[in-house]
Formats: structure tokens, C-alpha cells, sequence
């Protein structure tokens, strides 16, 4: 009978997961089908299903969709926006450049949708002033969302789902990763000039059409944005700071949510309009398929087949982590791998005795992230600025951005090898070294110690 349950909670997830590959269903219909399935065979039970579910994962996500869904009625997004690219002086690759850093800094503290959202129409906007074809300003957005997301607890999906699951704060996740998404970065808008460098020539007078744009015109609400700016900050604050006062990061995004809804006695029905339902809902069906196959032992015998391949070092194993996660989120979606791979990782430690995971959640982050940028359909993000470019007339065909994608994405990950094995050396020589002056103060103490007992005792004369 179990050996039965495993068959069919692997199949039921197999199916699920090309479901959502093909995009024949929609992907939440695919998810939820999955979850039902498996309750109503008895794989697993309800009590069961509502503990995998991830309360952590979907109160952020909650959370910061009503936040940034009420500040985006402010404009300040267009407002930063048009600033960059008057701050430019109309220089094509230089407007392409600042719009790709404020997409990759919203992306590190907004989800990747609403920030390309908010981007893509200004970027017309302005490649239409030019003259240009928006296709060098769309692939290096897509790609610096991407990026950018990757930098924080908050900025992708995936991290926010390692970070629930491990006592991973925001502020690890910014010292660890964001020193490798800053060189991925500015190597990828360095290459993306190399690419489009024939592409990005305008004339003297569409520049000068540029500095007429007027920032001011886009904010529509300065008392919504004060407020909205002071509960962005705080809402930071607190993520900064969670992990030191103890508090879940959906605890931080859903107090700021609430705070933000009592500030500005807005209607909540608009706000809640704002949060992406299917996106929510897709996880909780995930969660519960997911949920199954660990239940069933699926997991666990997956874990101790890795090991064995491994022979459980842990530096391989990361590696191969990083780039499974990379070329597999390229042409599947992330969210589903990485909810996967999650429970896989904490079996692997467990069966190992690996009691330091944290290299294994860094390959895991960097690959299924930036892996992202390797196809049209390797994240969310991608999908909407491609739609947003036909419904313009603009379109950006899979073979097309995959022959800047790719090579970009294989690229990062080349770096964040590279960033890795330099982490695991340094982390590894500072646990050896502090090993080693710990037992050489021992040493010494015990020497001092057995000095001062066999020292003859000196009379008083």
C-alpha cells in the first residue's frame, strides 16, 4: 500500500506539473486540480494539507500585493521613471541603463509583475520619443527584474518561499546574494550594449524632446503618496529587523498592509483587487501536492538517491543544485521546482547530517532566479512584458529572446559559480580558522593551568 500511495502521488505530481509546463490549463486550475485529487485518493489527509500549505509564503505574497496595489495609484512609479530618463539627457543606452536599475531595485522589494507592470508603458512612452525599437529597453527590463529579484527575501517568489521554510532572514539574503546580482548585473547591461549598440542611435532633436517630459505630471495623488512612502519604509524597517525581534516576514508585510488600509480609510474591495488571487491559490494548490509527496516518502527517497550521487559532499552538491535549478527554470516554471526542491534539500540534510544548509538554499535562490532569464517562459514577469508588447504591435518571438537570453543567463550563472565556491572557500577557512584559534586558546589555557599546579610552592622564610 505505501509503495502504491508513492506511485500515485508521483504521478498525480508529474501530470500536475506538465500541466502547468504546457499551459494547456491555467496553471492555479492545474494546481488546485492536483490538491483535490490527492485528498479525495486519501494520499493525504486534510489535516495534513493544511499544515503544508505555507501560511508564511502566502501572507507575504498577500501583503505586499495590497501595499504595492494601493501605491501604484500615486504614480510614483512613472514619476521614477521619467526622472531616469531625463536624467539621461535622451542617451539611449544610458536611458536603457537607468530604467533597468530602477527595475531592478523595485524588483528586490516588489514582486517582478507589478514592477514590468508599472515600466513597460513609460519605456514606450520614451522609445517612441527616440524613435527606437523598444526591443533593447523590454529584454534588458525582463532581464534586470530578474536580477533584481533575486537580491532579497522579498523580490522573487522563490526566495520568499526558501526563506519561509529556513531561518533565513531579509538581511542574509542581502548579504549573501546581493554582491553577485550586483556584477550580474553590470555585466548583463554591458553585454546588452555590445548586443544592441547598432540599434540605440537617435537623433540630437528626439533627445531634446526627452528633457521636455514632465515628471510631475504622473503623480496623481501626493497625500496617498506620503503615506503610501511612510508604510514602504517602515514595512522595510521591518523586514530589516525581523529576524532579530522574532517576527515572521508575513507578520512585517501583512501589519503594513493593514496599516496602510487604516491611513488611508480606503474601501478595501479596490486594494483586494490588487492581490493576484490566482497566484495565491496557485501556491495553496502546490503546497498541498507537494505536501503529499513528502507525506508518502516520495521526497525523502529522492533525497537519499542525491546523496548517493553526491556521495553527499556538499560543495558538488550545490553546484549541481545551482545549475538544475538554472537550465530547469528556463523552460518551467520556478515556483513549482522550487517548492519541490525545498522539502528535497531538507532531506538531503537530515539523511546526510548536514546540519549547515546554507550553501545548498544559496544555489538553489541564485539558479532558480536567475534561470529565470533564459526563456520567455522561465518566469512571470517575462510573459507580461511579452503580452504588453503585442497588444503595442511589438513582437518578441521565443527563438529571438532566447538568442540573448540564454547566453546572458548561462553568463550569470558562470558568475554565480564562480561567486559560490569563493563563499563555501572564505565561509569554510573562517569556520577552520575560528576552530583553530578556539583550540589553540584551549591548548594554552590548559598548558598555563597544568604550569601553575606542578610549580614548586615557594616557604616563607
Amino acid at each position: 500500500m505505501p509503495e502504491q500511495q508513492m506511485i500515485i502521488a508521483t504521478a498525480i505530481f508529474l501530470v500536475t506539473y506538465a500541466i502547468i509546463v504546457s499551459e494547456k490549463i491555467h496553471r492555479t486550475v492545474a494546481a488546485f486540480s492536483g490538491a483535490a485529487l490527492v485528498l479525495i485518493l486519501k494520499i493525504i489527509d486534510p489535516e495534513a494539507a493544511i499544515n503544508a500549505i505555507d501560511f508564511n509564503t502566502i501572507g507575504l505574497l498577500v501583503g505586499m500585493m495590497i501595499i504595492v496595489g494601493i501605491t501604484r495609484h500615486t504614480g510614483i512609479f512613472e514619476y521614477l521613471a521619467i526622472r531616469a530618463a531625463k536624467g539621461s539627457k535622451g542617451e539611449p543606452f544610458q536611458i536603457i541603463a537607468a530604467l533597468s536599475l530602477i527595475t531592478a531595485l523595485l524588483s528586490a522589494f516588489l514582486d517582478n509583475v507589478t514592477t514590468v507592470l508599472l515600466i513597460v508603458p513609460v519605456t514606450f512612452a520614451i522609445a517612441r520619443q527616440l524613435e527606437l525599437t523598444p526591443l533593447p529597453f523590454l529584454v534588458a527590463e525582463i532581464l534586470a527584474s530578474n536580477i533584481g529579484g533575486t537580491a532579497t527575501l522579498i523580490g522573487d517568489p522563490p526566495n520568499i518561499m526558501i526563506g519561509s521554510a529556513t531561518t533565513l532572514g531579509f538581511m542574509d539574503f542581502v548579504f549573501n546574494l546581493t554582491p553577485v546580482v550586483v556584477v550580474v548585473y553590470v555585466v548583463t547591461i554591458f553585454i546588452i550594449r555590445l548586443i544592441y549598440r547598432k540599434q540605440l542611435v537617435t537623433r540630437p532633436e528626439l533627445q531634446a524632446g526627452i528633457m521636455k517630459l514632465n515628471e510631475q505630471e504622473a503623480i496623481k495623488d501626493t497625500v496617498l503618496l506620503r503615506k503610501s512612502l511612510i508604510v514602504l519604509a517602515l514595512t522595510v524597517v521591518g523586514f530589516i529587523l525581523h529576524q532579530y525581534v522574532h517576527l515572521e516576514s508575513s507578520v512585517i508585510a501583512l501589519a503594513g498592509a493593514s496599516l496602510l488600509l487604516l491611513i488611508t480609510r480606503q474601501d478595501p474591495e479596490r486594494p483586494l483587487q490588487a492581490v493576484e488571487w490566482p497566484v495565491i491559490f496557485f501556491f495553496i494548490g502546490l503546497f498541498v501536492v507537494v505536501g503529499a509527496l513528502k507525506e508518502v516518502g516520495v521526497v525523502e527517497a529522492v533525497a537519499s538517491w542525491a546523496l548517493a550521487l553526491t556521495g553527499g559532499n556538499i560543495l558538488s552538491t550545490g553546484i549541481l543544485i545551482l545549475w538544475l535549478s538554472a537550465i530547469a527554470s528556463s523552460f518551467v516554471d520556478n515556483i513549482p521546482f522550487v517548492a519541490t526542491m525545498i522539502p528535497l534539500i531538507q532531506d538531503m540534510g537530515r539523511l546526510g547530517g548536514i546540519n549547515d544548509l546554507d550553501f545548498l538554499w544559496w544555489s538553489l535562490s541564485l539558479g532558480a532566479c536567475l534561470g529565470g532569464n533564459g526563456t520567455i517562459i522561465g518566469a512571470s514577469a517575462n510573459l507580461i512584458v511579452i503580452g504588453m508588447a503585442e497588444k503595442r504591435g511589438e513582437t518578441i518571438s521565443f527563438m529571438s529572446f532566447l538568442k540573448v537570453g540564454f547566453p546572458l543567463m548561462l553568463i550569470s550563472i558562470i558568475l554565480a559559480t564562480a561567486y559560490l565556491l569563493f563563499w563555501y572557500v572564505f565561509h569554510t577557512m573562517t569556520a577552520m580558522g575560528v576552530t583553530l584559534a578556539i583550540g589553540l586558546a584551549l591548548a594554552l589555557i590548559s598548558k598555563l593551568l597544568s604550569a601553575k599546579m606542578t610549580s614548586p610552592v615557594r616557604e616563607n622564610v
